[in-house]
């Protein structure tokens, strides 16, 4: 029997799209103000994960990511995988000028959602700018605060919502409406490709209660303190991981979890009131600081299926690197003039060999250089050592407060060779200079 060159083309198109409807679903959920010692699979003893500890034994688990130290650094840098020296101009603004890695998945046929806190400039068209079809989201338009000046980020919240305000006072906690929210998308986008990105408001001060605490008061209007009460943190990060298996639980129900790769981490370092335990030691929130407590966050993958179960991985990662893996995983190549500085960790997803990543470099200042009064920092590190601008060197595991520089005629041979690679890596950033 022959077949018309027509039948032909029209076979040749079914397989095309049968395979553009194999490409993964990408969940992406950032926490907020989240050190990794607050996860039971990374040693933390202080709180309840189980359903990030099921998510980790899932699939893969990195010893080292880092952040930038604060919130709007750390979501531009994610964002747009390049180096805030080159593109963090303002706190809580991101330049409309930069591409993001939104931007490139809608372009290429996903279906995009952002959920829950914005803080990159007060637009509402902003998020559909940046690559998002749908949003809800605290602090897009808003202060995120009432006339009243109460904090309206979790009881009773003020949202957006595709921008339109919602701000209904029914007795609700804003972890469930936006989880509700995700959860209709993805029963809503189940049969194209999609992807969630989903900052979380959690576990950002006010510490209050939550919906499981003890003493939840639905009829409470927002908190009347920025800071609320540091005994609450251990409640919020629970509720986290519950509203976190919440999102796993429906794409298992839907039948997605063989196509969803699932990313979770956090902007920063727990807040500074917050002390966690890691068996018998402690340790103090750094969120602000550039030491590790400051930049040191979880980062689990899972992709059942595709990743293999109960891996832990020692590479260096950062969250510029995030970029080109969504991308890598979604099957679509990067355009060299983005000019990124994340590196892929895909190929660490799949147990593959190829990834070369030495050394994380960090540009850091809250205002992006807008503010004088806040002097910029920027340094090159691994696991064990790193190197400031001004040729301050420690080794961060022997002294993770950093209160003891090595000087130059202290240190060994192999650590004036590692400091030297640091120097050319802080010399390669040069030429973006910043105020």
């Amino acid at each position: 029997m022959k077949y018309s060159i027509f039948s032909f083309l029209i076979f040749f198109s079914f397989l095309v799209n049968a395979q553009k409807d194999k490409r993964p679903n990408i969940v992406m959920i950032m926490a907020d103000d989240l050190g990794y010692e607050c996860l039971n699979s990374y040693g933390g003893t202080s709180y309840k994960t189980p359903f990030l500890t099921e998510l980790a034994a899932s699939g893969i688990q990195f010893e080292n990511c880092h952040a930038q130290p604060i919130c709007t650094p750390s979501r531009v840098r994610l964002m747009t995988g390049r180096s805030n020296k080159k593109n963090h101009t303002m706190f809580g603004f991101l330049d409309p000028n930069e591409k993001t890695f939104s931007q490139i998945l809608r372009k290429e046929g996903y279906a995009t959602l952002i959920a829950g806190k914005w803080q990159l400039g007060k637009d509402v068209s902003l998020p559909d700018h940046f690559g998002f079809d749908e949003h809800i989201l605290w602090q897009l338009t808003t202060t995120g605060r009432n006339a009243d000046g109460l904090d309206k980020r979790y009881v009773n919240p003020v949202l957006e919502i595709n921008g339109e305000l919602y701000d209904e006072n029914k007795g609700e906690y804003s972890t469930d409406i936006v989880v509700d929210y995700i959860n209709d998308f993805i029963k809503r986008k189940k049969d194209d490709p999609f992807l969630v990105y989903y900052p979380m408001i959690l576990t950002h001060c006010p510490f209050d209660p939550t919906p499981h605490s003890e003493d939840w008061d639905p009829n409470d209007l927002g908190s009347k303190t920025y800071k609320g009460n540091a005994k609450y943190f251990g409640d919020m990060v629970s509720y986290m991981d519950y509203s976190i298996g919440r999102i796993v639980k429906q794409l298992e129900k839907l039948g997605l979890r063989e196509n969803t790769l699932i990313l979770f981490t956090g902007d920063n370092g727990t807040d500074v009131p917050v002390v966690s335990m890691m068996d018998n030691k402690s340790v103090v929130g750094g969120k602000g600081n550039t030491t590790d407590n400051g930049t040191h966050v979880p980062l689990i993958a899972s992709w059942k299926g595709v990743i293999k179960p109960n891996q832990n991985s020692k590479a260096l990662v950062d969250l510029g690197d995030f970029f080109p893996t969504i991308c890598d995983a979604a099957g679509i190549s990067i355009d060299p003039e983005l000019d990124l500085d994340g590196v892929s960790f895909y190929s660490e997803l799949l147990g593959e060999e190829g990834r070369v990543k030495d050394w994380i470099h960090t540009w850091y200042n809250r205002d992006g250089g807008s503010n004088p009064k806040h002097q910029s920092q920027e340094w090159v590190r691994n696991d064990t050592y790193k190197l400031y601008v001004g040729d301050r060197f420690y080794n961060i595991k022997n002294d993770p407060e950093e209160k003891n520089p090595i000087s130059h005629n202290e240190m060994s041979t192999d650590e004036k060779k590692l400091n030297k690679t640091f120097l050319e890596a802080l010399k390669s950033y040069i030429s973006y200079r910043r105020e």
